[in-house]
C-alpha cells in the first residue's frame, strides 16, 4: 500500500513557477513508476510527465516542465516554469507498481493516487 499526498499548489501570474511535491509512504518507492496528472474542470485527468526507468512529457509541457524523484526522501518533485492559463488544474501524484512501464501515460498504469493540489494561472 501506497499514500501519496501532494503540496506546493497555489496562484501564480502567468510566465511565473510553481514547484510540486508529492510525499510517499511504503518502503518500496524507488521501485514504482511516478507520475503527474492534471484534471481541469469538465474534462477528463490527463498525463502530465512520469519519471521511472525514462522520463516522460506531455508534449503540452515539454520543455517548461521537469519531473523528479529524491528515493532517499520517498519524495516525488514537478518544477513547473513558465507557467500558462491553461496549466490550471487539480495535480495529482500517481504510483505505479512498473518501473519499467512502456505506457507511463496511461491512467492504468497506476495503481495509487494522491487527493490532489489545485495549481491556479492568472492571465
Amino acid at each position: 500500500q501506497v499514500q501519496l499526498v501532494e503540496s506546493g499548489g497555489g496562484l501564480v501570474q502567468a510566465g511565473g513557477s510553481l514547484r510540486l511535491s508529492c510525499a510517499a509512504s511504503g518502503r518500496t518507492f524507488s521501485s514504482y513508476v511516478m507520475g503527474w496528472f492534471r484534471q481541469a474542470p469538465g474534462t477528463e485527468r490527463v498525463f502530465v510527465a512520469s519519471i521511472g526507468w525514462s522520463t516522460y512529457y506531455a508534449d503540452a509541457v515539454k520543455g517548461r516542465f521537469t519531473i523528479s524523484r529524491d528515493n532517499a526522501k520517498n519524495t516525488l518533485s514537478l518544477q513547473m516554469n513558465s507557467l500558462k492559463p491553461e496549466d490550471t488544474a487539480v495535480y495529482y501524484c500517481a504510483a505505479g507498481p512498473e518501473y519499467y512501464s512502456s505506457n507511463p501515460s496511461r491512467k492504468e498504469t497506476y495503481d495509487y493516487w494522491g487527493q490532489g493540489t489545485q495549481v491556479t494561472v492568472s492571465s
